[in-house]
């Protein structure tokens, strides 16, 4: 167990069974668990409050739409709970695979709430941000946590990148996705899930502010 001043976070490893359940409620039961990385230069750990689904058979916006198999793609089709790395640009972007074998679903990370390490993560990010900017966005939370491509296939039960049991969530929202078109249509109603192509994320201003 690790201790800062802010919080206490809980570092059991989760049991790879977890990353079984179907993506639409993993995607929900992900928000308040931490991300956890141990480096050579101290712990990193954030508390997931944003995550977004890709269904990759039936969803445009996947990679793996259609099931589309490449060597990009190919850890999407192995057990779920795996590390998905991919590049935007200069960025980084984590997922979870989320599916049964062989399809391929998966479960973007789009912000977490920084819980510890917030020096490093600084460093990391650039000492001129805000701690609310460090980790409000895909690509900025794997360069706050130090998550490269390196980890493509590992598993998320694992050390030294791992998810581990947090705080629950109150309050989860959802909404369209950020910035996908033409990916089918989406029918939000507040607090409700209505389609499979959502996004889902607790009340930011509410996290970063507790």
């Amino acid at each position: 167990m690790h201790f800062c001043s802010r919080k206490v976070i809980v570092s059991y490893l989760l049991n790879p069974t977890f990353f079984e359940t179907p993506c639409m409620e993993l995607a929900q039961l992900l928000l308040g668990k931490n991300i956890i990385h141990e480096t050579p230069s101290g712990t990193l750990a954030g508390r997931i409050v944003e995550t977004e689904v890709y269904q990759g058979p039936i969803d445009r916006a996947a990679h793996s739409f259609e099931n589309k198999r490449t060597k990009r793609t190919e850890i999407m089709f192995h057990e779920p709970g795996h590390v998905y790395t991919y590049q935007m640009h200069t960025h980084t972007l984590v997922n979870v695979v989320a599916g049964p074998i062989s399809t391929p679903h998966a479960i973007l990370i789009r912000a977490v709430e920084p819980i510890y390490g917030l020096e490093d993560m600084w460093i990391n990010r650039g000492k001129n941000k805000r701690e609310v900017e460090l980790t409000n966005g895909p690509g900025k939370l794997t360069k706050a946590l130090g998550i490269t491509m390196k980890y493509y296939g590992h598993h998320w039960s694992e050390k030294p990148l791992y998810i581990s049991e947090g705080t629950p969530v109150k309050d989860i929202e959802s909404s369209p996705r950020v910035g996908v078109r033409n990916s089918g249509e989406q029918q939000i109603i507040h607090g409700v899930f209505m389609k499979k192509r959502i996004h889902m994320f607790q009340n930011l201003d509410k996290v970063f502010n507790d």
